[in-house]
């Protein structure tokens, strides 16, 4: 396995008004995003393609859109930066590749 281009630990994971996990896990490795709680379980996983990142209320959030299921995701302000560059990281490295497989 691949080292993951983002590890963020402890973020608090909702889907809306319900709480998932106060102190989950959030990867962005392999170009997919993972959503995990903090025993490890997965809570949902996407291809970066089919991700949509936002920011959202407060500065150290972001609203996740995995496949149309929405996540709020409370990262702290410098995972949040983060997060956001991995994922645009990982969308250029997955066109890259795509071009390069379909020549």
């Amino acid at each position: 396995m691949v080292d993951p281009e983002f590890d963020a630990t402890g973020v608090g994971i909702r889907r809306m008004l319900r709480s998932l996990t106060r102190a989950g896990h959030v990867l962005v490795r392999d170009g997919e995003l993972v959503l995990m709680t903090s025993y490890g379980s997965e809570i949902d996983s996407a291809p970066v393609d089919e991700v949509r990142i936002s920011g959202y209320g407060l500065r150290d959030q972001a609203l996740a859109t995995l496949r149309g299921r929405r996540y709020v995701l409370r990262l702290g302000l410098r995972h949040r930066e983060g997060l956001l560059s991995a994922v645009r990281t990982a969308r250029a490295k997955s066109a890259a590749e795509r071009g390069v497989l379909g020549t």
